[in-house]
């Protein structure tokens, strides 16, 4: 349990908690966007910028630094819980999630290429793009717009046996929704248990738990900047047998390799502060005594709090009225969702979303306009709406916060 106390102490590892440097005082709820970053990722950044040696060297500076990604690879894995495989980092989430897909799709041949309509752009382009370049066949699972997720069972009637790779969105960052992972895919590994599943874990990642072992995928990516570090990288987890199909490598180089070039040390390093975190949380919160026990703990608790959240600004507080109690506020999945994680999008009739993110940020409330775009079309087109207003969450948030979230809305409405 995140108790008021605990609170405050978490809050203090985070920097621009309460304020923007640019704006001044404010509520951020927009998490979704780019989580918070932990103080301790930023210095970690400047320490590791300010290193001129490489990698791979024969001297005491590559060697630590060797040692330094290393580590940071093995905390990763525990934060995955990965059933073996290896992490490495890329150029974002986007960039790795093309990469993936790229090799599952050109490493198979014939078949179905399966995904679903809820996926954001970065994995269903990439899954399109190949698509068209290997001239496969790629189909798209219907997601249910009502609950604004899709389903295993909608997964379960649509894999075939020549399913060859499949695609999943962990939680989707329009309606906050996340899907039941390890039940997509035992229902398309029922069907078809050689395919290749990949996953997008970017909106998931700062909301509770990734568990590898239990969802039997082969690649699952997370982009950093949302879940308490910093942009410029991506973080990926491979499973052997993805590696099997032969990425990109150079000629002559090691024969699982799937780095470029040289990384950046930093980057591996503050993805450990990350995994660090998630350790001091679990150590506060549990009394679990290995660090993937405290990750664990980590994950209830943030969950749990996270919920806490949502419930109140769906609800209400004391006498302020909670989104679903207004007349004309549709919340998209639903006002009583238990898959929602840390986030509530809505539109109202008889005001435009914009205006709505204008007067909250007018008042040092953070939210974002979600349009029918090529980011959020998939979800908003179906529902006839031009445009939601998203409001994204993380743990640190507070019950003050969305006090004055729901304070603002009541003067809006």
């Amino acid at each position: 349990m995140i108790t008021p106390e605990l609170l405050t102490t978490i809050r203090s590892k985070f920097a621009h908690v309460d304020a923007c440097p640019f704006q001044g005082p404010r509520v951020f709820f927009e998490n979704a966007g780019g989580a918070l970053t932990l103080k301790a990722a930023v210095e970690t950044s400047a320490r590791f910028a300010a290193i001129p040696d490489n990698q791979g060297r024969d001297n005491p500076a590559a060697h630590a630094l060797m040692d330094i990604i290393a580590d940071a690879k093995a905390a990763a894995m525990e934060w995955f819980n990965a059933p073996g495989g290896q992490v490495f980092v890329g150029e974002s989430g986007t960039e790795l999630l093309f990469r993936l897909i790229r090799t599952a799709v050109a490493g198979t041949s014939g078949g179905v290429l399966l995904g679903s309509t809820v996926e954001h752009p970065a994995s269903r382009s990439a899954m399109g793009h190949w698509a068209d370049k290997f001239s496969r066949d790629y189909r798209l699972v219907p997601h249910d717009d009502t609950l604004g997720l899709v389903t295993a069972e909608a997964y379960a009637a649509a894999v075939t046996p020549d399913t060859k790779v499949a695609t999943i969105l962990h939680t989707s960052p329009v309606t906050g929704m996340g899907m039941d992972l390890a039940a997509i895919s035992a229902a398309i590994r029922a069907v078809a248990p050689e395919c290749f599943i990949i996953v997008d874990g970017i909106q998931h990642a700062s909301h509770g738990l990734v568990d590898l072992t239990a969802a039997d995928v082969d690649g699952y990516v997370v982009s950093p900047y949302k879940v308490f570090s910093r942009h410029g990288y991506g973080v990926a987890w491979v499973s052997d047998r993805l590696t099997s199909l032969g990425p990109e490598q150079l000629a002559g180089g090691p024969d699982a390799a799937w780095e470029f070039g040289t990384r950046d040390t930093g980057a591996y390093a503050t993805f450990h502060d990350v995994v660090d975190y998630f350790d001091w949380l679990g150590g506060q919160v549990g009394s679990a005594d290995t660090r993937r026990g405290r990750i664990e703990d980590a994950g209830a608790a943030i969950k749990a709090h996270e919920r806490t959240l949502c419930d109140a600004m769906i609800g209400g507080i004391g006498n302020l009225k909670g989104l679903a109690d207004y007349d004309g506020v549709t919340i998209i999945g639903g006002a009583d969702n238990p898959a929602r994680e840390g986030l509530v999008c809505f539109y109202a009739n008889g005001h435009t979303s914009a205006d709505i993110v204008a007067a909250l940020n007018a008042e040092g409330v953070r939210t974002h306009v979600r349009k029918a775009d090529h980011y959020s079309g998939n979800i908003l087109t179906p529902l006839g709406q031009e445009a939601a207003v998203r409001v994204s969450m993380c743990h640190y948030n507070s019950m003050a916060e969305v006090t004055r979230f729901l304070s603002v809305i009541a003067e809006v409405m």
